[in-house]
């Protein structure tokens, strides 16, 4: 089969025969005498298009052969025309001579080797095997845009055995047979079987998203080209409307989240304090003298029942004292606390009855009832609990 994306990248129709076409789980299995549509390999996605009126659903080289998966028959023996879908093979052809060239920038400066490489639907990640800082990224970053803004040529093709012998180029795995080269003047030189721009400048933008350790090295994040142009007015619409949102100007909404997210912990303690003191008032209201007191409010969360119940059981109005809340997902949050009884053997006995979950300490626990209130307080009534007004 000739690899007519090896005369060109840039071919975006063509006819070939068909060889073979056969039913297979992923749909028509079918093989040409040529194609110009890339199979999957070398960390770059497959093109898809269409072929003789099908949809081209996935492209894979299968034992030396590329397997176009289709979703209707082709018959064999009939010249068909192929069309590549032109928007996803030039994005991928601007991410993979982007990530060469980052690589190989990253490679001439700190000697890192590029050990995993992916070309996904959100973003290009690239892996190395050597530690950077962010602001080291942020310099090949600016070196890379400078040489995309130059346009210089890119070169892909197979050199001959002599001009093969005389290169220093990066590879992943020994390689023998025709070896494939791209090289980008001044960035990198690399064995490589993908699709590649004819010049850097169609490369258009690379920019780094994110960085993170992994496996000893570092995992980077980066998109090219119309990909990033894309995630940049994405962000930038996001960030018009939170400059909206906190009347900020675009260049002053860190500070303005800041000083948001001040207010808001402030406001949080306040509120906190005062859910505090009021659990101290429900408290001093519950008549004492009963060895078994349930108490039942809405709208409260884990953290204010157990304010209640210690308020509760520091005033000894109970042994026992069980709080309640309705929760948002129907049942019931629930603290046990007492300063005699055992809590964690009470509250596995309750959670057994109430179709409950939770646990604790032995002077306290927690969790949700999930039983319907009626079965709720009479299961609690029959214990000998008794409601608080």
């Amino acid at each position: 089969m000739k690899k007519l994306f090896y005369d060109s990248a840039y071919i975006r129709t063509f006819e070939a025969k068909v060889l073979s076409c056969e039913k297979g789980k992923k749909g028509y299995e079918v093989v040409l005498d040529q194609t110009a549509f890339y199979p999957e390999g070398g960390g770059q996605p497959y093109d898809m298009g269409i072929l003789g009126g099908a949809h081209v659903t996935a492209v894979h080289d299968v034992k030396g052969e590329i397997v176009h998966y289709t979703d209707a028959p082709l018959a064999v023996g009939e010249t068909v025309t192929g069309e590549i879908n032109w928007d996803r093979r030039f994005q991928n052809m601007q991410g993979h001579s982007g990530e060469h060239l980052v690589s190989g920038l990253i490679h001439a400066k700190y000697g890192y080797d590029n050990v995993g490489f992916h070309m996904g639907t959100e973003e290009i990640t690239i892996d190395l095997n050597g530690l950077l800082e962010w602001e080291d990224l942020m310099e090949i970053e600016k070196k890379a845009n400078r040489i995309i803004w130059e346009d210089r040529e890119i070169y892909a093709g197979f050199p001959s055995a002599e001009e093969l012998a005389h290169m220093d180029y990066r590879s992943k795995k020994e390689l023998t047979g025709a070896i494939r080269i791209v090289s980008i003047p001044g960035g990198d030189t690399c064995a490589c079987c993908g699709t590649h721009v004819k010049t850097t400048g169609e490369i258009g933008l690379v920019k780094f998203l994110t960085m993170i350790h992994y496996k000893g090295g570092v995992r980077i994040s980066l998109l090219c080209g119309e990909a990033a142009v894309m995630d940049y007015e994405k962000k930038r619409e996001e960030l018009q409307k939170i400059s909206v949102l906190l009347s900020a100007k675009a260049g002053k909404t860190a500070d303005a989240v800041e000083k948001v997210k001040n207010e808001l912990t402030m406001t949080q303690a306040k509120c906190s304090e005062m859910s505090r003191k009021l659990m101290k008032i429900y408290a001093d209201q519950l008549n004492g003298g009963n060895s078994k007191i349930c108490w039942i409010e809405d709208g409260l969360d884990m953290t204010e029942l157990r304010h209640f119940v210690n308020f509760a059981l520091e005033d000894k109005k109970g042994g026992i004292v069980l709080a309640l809340s309705e929760s948002v997902n129907g049942g019931f949050s629930y603290v046990l606390g007492s300063q005699s009884e055992d809590m964690r053997a009470l509250s596995k006995e309750l959670n057994g009855e109430l179709s409950g979950r939770g646990g604790g300490s032995s002077q306290m626990a927690q969790g949700t009832f999930f039983a319907r209130k009626e079965e709720l307080l009479s299961s609690l009534a029959a214990r000998g609990f008794v409601m608080a007004d």
